[in-house]
This record gives structure tokens, sequence and C-alpha cells, in this order.
């Protein structure tokens, strides 16, 4: 090391200490408005912290000039922080705000954590209050769907209404919500269709009951449930702090990145790298244009473990767009001999990921911002909320995108899109889509199913391109494109053209997600004798605090009132099996044919304070819905979704035409191999089964509403046995016109119940084959199918023709005899 950089470092060490030292000791009042120079105080501790947005940026240029109005040009940190820049002391620092802000409804506290949903009016609603508008009727604040969905396997408290959030809510005033006027037209038109999805107005969650409420009605026993364990991801908290579950909050929640352990990475100084709970670096991740710096990575876009974060849970639809599905072992094992280590509370294995996913795509280059922050409207379940369809980009075999109708796709409203009046392209986006990144023009953007304009997909000539906020662009291709071209596969041409039914009812992903996390029986315990307090999720965002905190954002010491946000009542969660193959296959609430999986096959024990067991094993039933009678329907439900599991090749035809699973039948036809009703007992026995001993367990309980494998809901008379869906009307089982359609089982006993040695002709065929040598394959066997069909067509035919011939002919001779 030469002399002029032993000097360098020096300087800077003696510069380091000085600055300190002036922060001990009390800073000089730098911030005067007679011209001198200004410093960031806050700097003088937060050495080293990231700037939240690149330097060159329109967002940093719009934080400096805020800041300059306030008279602090150099302090960019008090336009979302508050607080006070002129502190000589932390404690100072970290109190109030300037008047500036106070009058033009900026920071009025110091805000740790400036993204809350309960003080972001004043921080990130400055510049985007059109999102910070419409936030509290995301489906990710109130969570409404997953409340109707959880109650309805607790005997369907709300019925089919989705009328309750976690906080009281209305939707936005008509003429303030976002989205195009088409848009807003549309929606209307669905409301008025399903109005217990879009009630306009919702009213907040039941408290968790008390024991004495448990002990004369144990289904109450649901709203600690919810409370405790499933309303854990709404964007009004942080949300479980386990691996792979740690996020902020509010805007906070998908905007600022959060590794799997939830340990802070950047080089601010006062941050502790080793305690859980905190930011991975101090930025901003969101479009295309922010770039994030970590370490010597950089990179755009909001990466897909943001998103699982949360969605790991109920439809599971994050994970599965990685590949990943939960299994019960902790195999294989880790370099030290360990287990597999958890995240989100689960062991995995890996499956396929996404294709979307493998081409580079995140799941905001898909859903659009309305699809996660609102537009205004109050949906009570994911298909109202989300607004694009596959169609939206890949178009049909024979129709690009720009020439569908408006709702193709999204018949939420049956026969929605019987106009042809086609959509075509758009030459603008909304107005404040501009405050992110937004994609040249090109030859106008792709419009949403429901009339938006799509910022980040543009034609050019008859692709398409996404610009994805990876910053990888994406050539796409149309199907229309591709047919024209003959560029589809056998496979493709069969299921799409030649059968254009499946495009016209079907959803896409209905062939091409290949495979769905299935959790068959969902056993639930709420335990009242143990009295640990545990969190409700639910009043820990009902009482932040000044500074826009809830408790769990908190040490429990630094909260006032811990007996407000916590109740009683352990939840333990079990189930019965796991599944991933060949999803069974029901009609959405878009009228068309989806996969489906377990949406909440609820098993529900409950003990109260004093140990007794009020409910055991015990599924609810519904009366008067579903197919049933004032005896009522099992509460337990088979759910239509969008897997995320979507593949270039498809699943089989095989996998649905021959699969008593897919049509809802069950594995195997629904083959019981014991009778869950009935108890089970392993012990010694007798020949007749009877036990041998008299201090005996019962091995495993009788769950007695149960009569059937949990995976058939519907038997081979159309009978249907547990609910399909129980948001949109539309949701249902095939019926019978779809069944017949589907099954073509037992087409290999139809030929060969003859063949090849009941009958003559193919008897010597057969023969022949043998002694010439010639071995019949796969597709051999396709061959001969296939001209044995067209010669029997031809044959009819031509006998048809012969018939109208001969009698055409025996008519006009016994006219002449007259």
């Amino acid at each position: 090391m030469n002399t002029r950089t032993i000097l360098y470092f020096s300087l800077i060490f003696v510069l380091q200490l000085t600055v300190n030292q002036l922060y001990a000791n009390g800073l000089p009042d730098l911030s005067e408005k007679n011209g001198k120079q200004f410093v960031n105080n806050c700097l003088a501790c937060h050495t080293g912290i990231e700037d939240i947005r690149q330097a060159n940026s329109k967002m940093m240029d719009k934080i400096y000039a805020l800041a300059a109005k306030a008279s602090y040009p150099d302090n960019s940190c008090i336009v979302c922080h508050g607080g006070n820049p002129d502190a000589d002391t932390k404690e100072r620092a970290h109190e109030g705000s300037i008047n500036y802000f106070i009058e033009n409804k900026g920071p009025v506290e110091f805000y740790p954590d400036p993204a809350s949903v309960w003080i972001n009016d004043k921080t990130c609603g400055m510049c985007h209050w059109e999102q910070v508008k419409t936030q509290f009727t995301s489906l990710m604040f109130t969570e409404a769907g997953k409340i109707q969905g959880t109650t309805w396997g607790f005997g369907g408290k709300q019925g089919y209404n989705h009328d309750v959030a976690n906080i009281a809510v209305e939707e936005v005033a008509v003429h303030e919500r976002l989205g195009s006027e088409v848009y807003k037209n549309y929606m209307e038109e669905i409301k008025k269709t399903e109005p217990q999805v879009f009630p306009g107005k919702m009213k907040e969650l039941p408290p968790a009951p008390s024991p004495e409420e448990i002990e004369k009605d144990p289904s109450l026993a649901v709203y600690t449930y919810l409370r405790a364990e499933c309303q854990r991801c709404h964007i009004g908290v942080k949300g479980s702090k386990s691996d792979g579950d740690y996020r902020g909050t509010g805007c906070g929640s998908c905007h600022i990145p959060y590794s799997n352990r939830g340990i802070y990475e950047g080089g601010d100084k006062m941050l502790s790298k080793t305690e859980r709970g905190h930011m991975l670096v101090h930025s901003i991740q969101s479009g295309r244009d922010a770039v994030v710096s970590i370490h010597d990575k950089k990179y755009t876009g909001i990466p897909t473990k943001t998103c699982t974060s949360c969605h790991n849970r109920g439809r599971r639809i994050g994970v599965s767009y990685e590949g990943l599905m939960e299994t019960s072992y902790e195999s294989p094992f880790m370099s030290d001999g360990s287990g597999q280590k958890k995240i989100h509370k689960k062991n995995y294995i890996h499956l396929q990921a996404d294709v979307h996913l493998k081409k580079g795509m995140l799941c905001q280059d898909c859903h659009t911002s309305g699809d996660m922050h609102s537009l205004g409207d109050l949906s009570g379940a994911i298909q109202g909320a989300v607004e694009i369809e596959c169609q939206d980009c890949h178009g049909t075999p024979t129709k690009y995108p720009w020439e569908l109708p408006i709702g193709y796709g999204d018949e939420i409203i049956e026969n929605q899109s019987d106009t042809e009046l086609p959509r075509g392209v758009s030459d603008s986006v909304a107005e404040y889509l501009g405050k992110g990144w937004v994609a040249p023009a090109g030859d106008g953007y792709l419009i949403s199913c429901r009339g938006n304009a799509m910022p980040h997909i543009v034609k050019k000539g008859n692709e398409i391109i996404l610009y994805s906020a990876s910053g990888t662009d994406i050539v796409l291709q149309p199907l229309k494109k591709l047919a024209e071209e003959g560029k589809l596969s056998l496979q493709g041409k069969v299921a799409m053209q030649q059968i254009p039914g499946h495009i016209e009812s079907m959803e896409c992903y209905a062939c091409h997600a290949t495979w769905a996390p299935q959790c068959y029986g969902c056993h639930i315990k709420i335990d009242y004798t143990n009295t640990e307090q545990r969190k409700d999720w639910v009043e820990i965002a009902k009482h932040p605090n000044s500074k826009g905190q809830t408790a769990d954002a908190l040490s429990p010491e630094d909260y006032e009132n811990i007996a407000e946000i916590v109740l009683s009542g352990k939840v333990t969660e079990q189930r019965s099996f796991l599944r991933w193959e060949d999803p069974p296959l029901v009609i959405n609430g878009e009228h068309r044919v989806s996969p489906a999986i377990p949406g909440c096959q609820t098993t529900v024990t409950v003990i109260d304070k004093n140990g007794n067991t009020r409910l055991l094993n015990h599924i609810f039933k519904i009366p008067n819905v579903e197919g049933a009678g004032e005896q009522g329907q099992l509460a337990i439900d088979i759910s239509p979704l969008q897997p995320h599991t979507i593949q270039k090749k498809a699943r089989s035809c095989e996998s649905c035409h021959n699969n008593p699973k897919s049509m809802g039948y069950g594995i195997e036809g629904g083959v019981l191999y014991s009778d869950p009703s009935k108890n089970i007992i392993m012990d010694l026995t007798d020949i007749k089964g009877q036990p041998l001993a008299q201090k005996i367990d019962t091995q495993f309980n009788a769950i007695k509403n149960l009569s059937m494998d949990w995976s058939r809901f519907l038997d081979e008379k159309g009978n249907q046995l547990q609910t399909v869906g129980h948001h949109f009307s539309g949701s249902r089982p095939l019926n019978k016109e779809e069944l017949s359609k589907l099954d073509r089982r037992g087409v290999c006993v139809s030929c060969h119940k003859t063949i090849p040695d009941k009958d003559l002709a193919s008897n010597l065929l057969s023969h022949v084959a043998k002694y010439a040598n010639v071995e019949i394959d796969n597709e051999g066997h396709s061959s001969i199918l296939n001209k044995s069909i067209r010669l029997s067509a031809w044959v009819q035919v031509l006998a048809a023709v012969l018939l109208l011939l001969a009698a055409f002919f025996f008519i006009k001779r016994f006219f002449r005899k007259k």
C-alpha cells in the first residue's frame, strides 16, 4: 500500500470520527433558509443505506422535488419517513414532522414503515393516490373469499354471500373508480349477475368467540380459526415471521424485497445483519425501470418469491407456479445430514414449474395493476377480481386477440361474448399507469377481456411483444398465426381445430395445467384447553399506533395493550392424503370446463376449555344447496381454479377421457378400500375381527358423515356428493350431456370383445400378421383404427347413397307405371 493510499484512508477515518462526534454533541443547524448549504442529517447514522430508487429515476426526481418544496432539498428521507430533519439526537429525529408535509397531507409523524396501509395516504399516496385510494377494496386486504370459503366448511354461516371482510369496507364511488369506461360498464353488468360476489359493502369479521360461547355453539370456533391462522396474509399486517413468509405491509408487502430468512444485507451500518424480520435491501422493487442492486447483482420487477410469501396456502398458486408441491417428508437430506429445511412452514418436492416462469415471466407480467391493487370494485372472490384470460394474449386458432370481443373467456355472464364486435387495440393506457414503466406502443396496446389496455403488452404486426418487468422481451406468436403457418402440433390441431368445442367451452388450462396440488381431507382441531395467547391477525390490523405500525411489527414490550390483539384456542391442521396428478374437471364460474382441487374439505374437532370434545371429526351439512334437500349437502368442497402449472405440452387425452377421476367419480372410480365412517381397531383380534384385549385404542376414528372417498364428488347416477365451488353461480359438476362427451372408458373392450378371434375377417387378418411377423405397435394400432373408422364411415355413406338411389328409382318406376 503506497503513501497516497494510506493518507486517503486516514482522511476518511478522521472525517467519520468527526461526523460521529458532531452527532454525539448535537449537530449544528445547517438547514437555515438563508442560502447556506444543506445536509441530510439522517445519513449521519444511516451511513451506507441504499437509495430507495436509483438516483437518475423519475421517482427520485419527484422525491427530491418534494424535499425541496419543504426547504430540505438534500434530505429525501423525510418525504417518505417524515420525522424531524433538524434534530440533534436519534430520539428527536424520530418524532414529529415539518409543517410543509402536515399542511400538504404528507407525513405528520415519523414513519418507520411508510408503506403501511394505515398511513400510506400521507406517504406513497402523495404521488400514487390512485392505488392508495382503492387498496382497501383489494382482495389482498379484505380476504373476503377466504372468509366465505372457511365459514362454508363450518356449516355455511354466510351462505353464498361474500359480504364479510377483515374490516368493514365499501367499494369506491363509481365516478372515482379506475379503469376504462368499457371496463366500468362491463363490471356493472357482472355485478348484477353475481350480487353475492359483488356486495358493494362488506361488514367486519365477527370476533373470536369466548370459551363460554364455544360451549353453547362450537361452530363459532371458525372465527378463532380464521383469526389465528387464515387471515395472516392480508396487507394490513406483516404476517407470519417464518422462513419464506417475511414481507412488508401495505405497499411494502409487494414493493419491498424480503429474503426467505428476513435478514438485511444492505449497507446501512445501523441495521442488524443477523436479526430477522428486516427487508433484504432498502430499495423499491416495481417495474422494469426500478433497478434493485444487492451485492454485485441487479434485478428489476417483483420476484415470484415475494408473491409466494402469501400465496402458499389455500389454492397454493404461488408455490405451484414455481413447481413446488408440499410433502410430509424431509428428504432428500441436506449437506450436513439434516432434513430439508422448511419454507412457509412446509416441506416440498419439486415438480414442473409453469412454462411462463421458465420463459422468464413474473407474476406481474400477466396480472394487471387492477388485479392486485383493485380498481375500486369490491369483489369477494378471485375470479371476480382478475381481469385477464389466456386468450387476451394467445387468441384462438381462428382469431387474434384483437379480433376477439370484450368478455371472451370471461363468461361470468353466460353468452356474454356472443357479440362479434372485435375489441381491437389501444393507442394509450390509463394516465396513472404512466407513473410506472410503459412499453412503447408499437401497433397498439393489447386490451384485457374486460376492456383495459395493458401497458407492457403490445401488438407488432401479427405478433405480440411482452415487455417483462424482469427486463426480458418475449415475442409471442398467437394461435391463429401458428395455425395459418402450419406450426401447431398434431395434438394441438386435433384438440383445437378438429374439435373446436374445446376452445369454445373449456379453459385453456383445463388441458395445459398438467398438475395441481390436491390436499384431500382438511382436519382442523381448535383446542380451548390451551391457554397460551395467540395473535389475532384481524385485531392486530385494527390497532396500529400513530406511526402506522401494527403489533406484529413491534416487540411485545413496545405494544401498550397486548390483550386487545390476542385470542385463546390452539389450532392444529392435518390432512388425509395429497395428490398432484390428473386434477378432476368441473364447470367454473365462467361456465367453462376447468380443473379443480379440494377447496376446503373441512372436518372439525373442537375441544372446550374443560377438555370436553364438543365436535369430533365432524363434517357439517348445508340444507337445500347443490342438489341436496333438507337433509343437507356435505360442506366439503371441490373448487375450480387456475392451477398456475401451465406446460406447452398438454395433459394426454386419456387422462381426461379415460379417467373416472377427471369426471368426478373419484380416484380409480372412487373405490373405497375402507369405510371412513367406522372406527378401526388395530390390535389382537379373533377370526371375526373382535379385539381380544380390553385395554385397546381406536387406531382410526370414524368420520361419521363420510361414506365415500374424499376425491369422489359425483356418482354414476349424476347425484352430487359434495359442493363444487360456492362463489359463483355457474360452478358445478359436469352434467349428463357433458359427461357423455367426456367419457370414453371401455373403448378397448368395445373392439376386443370380438377381436381377434371372435370375428372371421379379423381372425384371418390376425393370422396373416402373425405368420408374416408383422408387429403391431401403438402407431400401427392407431393406423388400423383410423383406417377402420374411415372405411366404416365410407361404407355407411355409400350404403346410404345406394339406398337413396334405389328408393329414387323405385318411386320413379312406380309413377311411370301409374
